[in-house]
């Protein structure tokens, strides 16, 4: 059984709810986490961001959260980003080898 990826929203959330509880400062961090919160997947957009580019943000600004909360929740949303990638170049690889039949 295939477990799918919690979505962007969902992560946030949770983010949120420990950067509160536990007084995490990342000031930087916080308008990209607020941004991941209206988002599904890096597919999605913010304005004129994209989600894998607001994911990636939130990600370098969050570099100072430590402990085994931020090490599951960046593993997670570098996960999503690499299946994301890996998902676009299978998508891509099948759209040139269609092209060459048509």
């Amino acid at each position: 059984m295939t477990k799918f990826p919690r979505s962007l929203r969902d992560i946030a959330i949770e983010t949120d709810n420990i950067f509160r509880d536990n007084k995490v400062k990342c000031p930087y961090a916080k308008p990209y986490l607020e941004a991941m919160a209206c988002l599904d997947t890096p597919d999605d957009n913010f304005g004129a961001d994209s989600g894998r580019s607001v994911v990636l943000y939130f990600l370098t600004n969050a570099s100072t959260w430590r402990g085994p909360d931020a090490r599951r929740i960046k593993a997670e949303l570098k996960n999503i980003l690499r299946d994301d990638q890996h998902r676009r170049d299978v998508a891509q690889v099948v759209t040139n080898y269609k092209g060459q039949f048509d």
